[in-house]
């Protein structure tokens, strides 16, 4: 008996941290998302954290016949990087950012966080001349 929980407590425990690992740590995945940032707020009741929306051209559908916007909603890694984002509302900002399984409380409520922001620009306005309407031929 006394063998068995020798080996058998070690096990659990190295089975456990591997999936808590594996849950909330591991990597995804990586990349840039594109739009206008809706917004940029720092909240939480514990852990303070930077959470924010970003708004990308197009639309998506969860259920047949529905439109919402797309929108990405994200953490932010640091200070610094919620500095940057703090005076960017509406504008038009490329983002980088990793991908979690699972959010954890001190790094935001998100499974994404942005690790870089790579450009703020003014937001991408169509041009006056352009209409609504089709061209007829």
């Amino acid at each position: 008996m006394k063998k068995i929980l020798k080996i058998g407590i070690p096990v659990v425990i190295i089975v456990l941290a591997a999936i808590i690992w594996w849950r909330f740590f591991f990597v995804f995945s990586e990349g840039v998302k594109a739009g206008d940032l809706n917004y940029f707020e720092k909240k939480g009741f514990v852990f303070k954290t930077y959470e924010g929306r970003l708004v990308q051209a197009g639309f998506q559908s969860p259920t047949s016949g529905a439109l919402q916007s797309n929108e990405f909603r994200f953490s932010a890694e640091n200070e610094d990087i919620a500095k940057k984002l703090e005076r960017a509302s509406g504008k038009f900002v490329e983002l980088r950012y990793k991908e979690y399984f699972a959010p954890v409380m001190w790094r935001g409520a998100s499974k994404y966080v942005v690790i870089e922001v790579l450009s703020i620009e003014e937001g991408k306005r169509r041009n006056d001349n352009e209409s609504d309407e089709m061209p007829v031929e």
